[in-house]
């Protein structure tokens, strides 16, 4: 009877809470992800973010040419000089659920926040936070922990220059997984704000961030040197967009920003975008051109300015107003098709893109079509991978854990294959060192057996969207010819599959080096220096096994190493124009290049 009162739903079981702890208590509704500082979308992030919005805001609106930064181990310091928070409203505005001035179209017309939400969820989720407006060399501030109230204060400073100051620090009872600031992350974040807003000075540790040309230096920062003409660019007081196209690409590349915010999953403007490049494109040349030969190797970035956006969330990763659908494409029609005819040197470059691109579409049709044939003379099942249970997009079980690993040989398949987790771990089986792809088209992979059935394997060919598994791990020997693999299966997924690479897809294995053991107890060591401390702490009498190959560990052994313990190191992307530098140097057909610096790089050992 006990137990049955215990469950029993009546008006005890209905809890009220206030805003600040509904903030605490449903984190991830108001900034997403926590995450531990190393992803762009981590929650400290977005608290920056927040904070960082509100002083962009001003500048939007015409006050305040420069903000100031200061981010010192886990304290973030950031300093507007905008027209400073109302001083009777200080506290309101930075602990207040739907309180604010952007509710007000007078005051903020195309502000990034519109829910009155950001300032007080950094509020809610610090340990320690200070708000100080300055307005007519008068100053309030106020002090919360935890977004509770502690003190507030009132006075005169004839000095300070208008504006307002936040100070906080992520609250580690919230952030339990914070170790550091990512400072790549933040350079990114402060870059995209300064191309979203040019003539906006931002002052990150002394870093300088500013951009003349708006999101016209964001391109050409992104693509460097692989334009094939100057790009295209307008710019008005609510839209502006600029693309070009790249003979070292494959895919599209867009980039869409709307009231200043980076919205990494696109939406309504972006599609409009991409729809209405295809139109004007087709109009100007008065030809039917398909979507994928007109988009093939673009990059472009869009930023637009709304006075009510929808967004899909607080973090605003996706726009979601379909009213502007219709009359967006429209306009960026109209404009793509007047500067054609403005600029017809590059209109005649973009249709020789497009026209090419369609020729090798069609002939890329016919080797698809051998390939897919050669393959069912085979068998029709792929004949080097040996599956999982569980896909990732499956509705059921636990696609979501699934993973892959790319093995370099039979015999480092056969230590996987005995002790994986069939439900959940595949193996794809190389035979020998796959094909250098840096310098090739497309057409390799189908003219290749390997690289086509490990493209069919993971279920990649038309788009990344569809990959099976969460992760695709790189599971080759720790000597010079596993590694050499390793740089060609990542130069494949690069070249070709880079959006796997992006969306942390790809991993690497990390395998032991060593084992170092007596009849008491093993290491496993991942490095010399790891060896020489477990042969100091064994001291006389341990046996050190060095491992070659992944061969060479057991079975037994491989369990403890793609189970629970599994140590994973993921492949992380720079910009497009750095990576494809490096792709070309290292993995290029430059070879006397490599050689010379290779020979001017040699480091000596001097006991040899």
């Amino acid at each position: 009877m006990a137990e049955k009162n215990q469950h029993k739903y009546d008006e005890s079981k209905i809890k009220t809470l206030s805003s600040l702890e509904h903030i605490r208590l449903r984190t991830g509704m108001y900034i997403g992800r926590l995450g531990d500082g190393s992803h762009y979308d981590d929650g400290v992030y977005i608290l920056l973010k927040e904070v960082i919005d509100n002083a962009v805001d001003e500048y939007i609106m015409g006050h305040g040419k420069k903000i100031d930064i200061t981010i010192n181990e886990k304290s973030v310091l950031i300093r507007d000089y905008g027209r400073g928070i109302p001083l009777g409203k200080v506290v309101e505005c930075v602990s207040k659920i739907n309180t604010g001035a952007k509710y007000n179209d007078d005051v903020f017309q195309f502000s990034v926040g519109l829910n009155g939400v950001g300032t007080k969820a950094v509020n809610a989720l610090s340990s320690q936070f200070l708000v100080r407006s300055h307005r007519e060399g008068k100053y309030s501030e106020a002090r919360f922990k935890r977004g509770c109230l502690l003190e507030q204060k009132k006075g005169k400073n004839k000095d300070a220059l208008e504006g307002t100051l936040v100070e906080y620090i992520p609250d580690p009872s919230i952030f339990k997984k914070f170790i550091k600031y990512d400072f790549q992350l933040i350079q990114r974040r402060l870059r995209h704000y300064s191309y979203l807003n040019s003539g906006l000075r931002l002052i990150c540790n002394g870093e300088v961030f500013y951009s003349k040309n708006g999101i016209l230096d964001l391109l050409k920062e992104e693509i460097g040197e692989e334009s094939i003409y100057k790009p295209i660019h307008f710019v008005s007081k609510i839209l502006e967009f600029t693309f070009t196209h790249s003979n070292r690409r494959y895919g599209e590349t867009f980039y869409s920003f709307v009231n200043g915010q980076y919205t990494s999953d696109g939406g309504i403007h972006l599609s409009a975008f991409r729809e209405g490049i295809l139109k004007g494109v087709n109009e100007f040349s008065k030809k039917k051109f398909d979507g994928e030969d007109v988009r093939e190797s673009i990059v472009g970035a869009i930023s637009i300015r709304l006075k009510e956006p929808i967004f899909e969330s607080q973090t605003k990763n996706k726009l979601g107003n379909t009213e502007i659908r219709s009359e967006l494409v429209n306009r960026v029609k109209e404009i793509v098709i007047d500067l054609l005819h403005k600029n017809r040197e590059t209109a005649e470059r973009i249709l020789s893109k497009v026209e090419d691109t369609q020729q090798l579409r069609k002939e890329l049709q016919k080797v698809k079509k051998m390939a897919r044939e050669r393959s069912k003379t085979v068998t029709f099942r792929i004949p080097q991978l040996k599956d999982c249970k569980y896909h990732l997009g499956d509705k059921k079980g636990k696609g979501g854990e699934s993973m892959v690993f790319i093995t370099e040989g039979v015999s480092a398949a056969g230590s996987i294959v005995s002790c994986r987790d069939v439900n959940t771990q595949a193996i794809f089986t190389l035979k020998g060192k796959p094909l250098n792809v840096c310098d090739l088209k497309r057409d390799a992979l189908y003219k290749n057996d390997e690289m086509y059935n490990l493209m069919r394997g993971l279920n990649i060919e038309e788009s990344v969207d569809s990959l099976r598994y969460q992760k695709v791990i790189l599971a080759t020997d720790a000597d010079v010819d596993g590694l050499h693999i390793r740089n060609l299966l990542i130069t494949y997924f690069l070249r070709f599959f880079d959006a796997l690479v992006e969306r942390e897809h790809l991993f690497i294995l990390e395998t032991p080096l060593f084992r170092v053991r007596n009849k008491k107890e093993t290491h496993y060591c991942y490095s010399e220096a790891e060896r020489d401390k477990a042969v100091g702490k064994l001291k006389r009498g341990c046996e050190i096994t060095r491992f070659k190959g992944l061969g060479e560990i057991s079975p037994k052994e491989f369990k403890n190493f793609v189970g629970s313990k599994m140590k994973l190191t993921r492949v992380e992307s720079a910009s497009k124009p750095v990576i494809s530098k490096i792709l070309s140097f290292y993995m290029g057909r430059n070879t006397p290049e490599r050689r010379n610096y290779i020979m001017d790089h040699l480091v000596v050992d001097d006991n040899d």
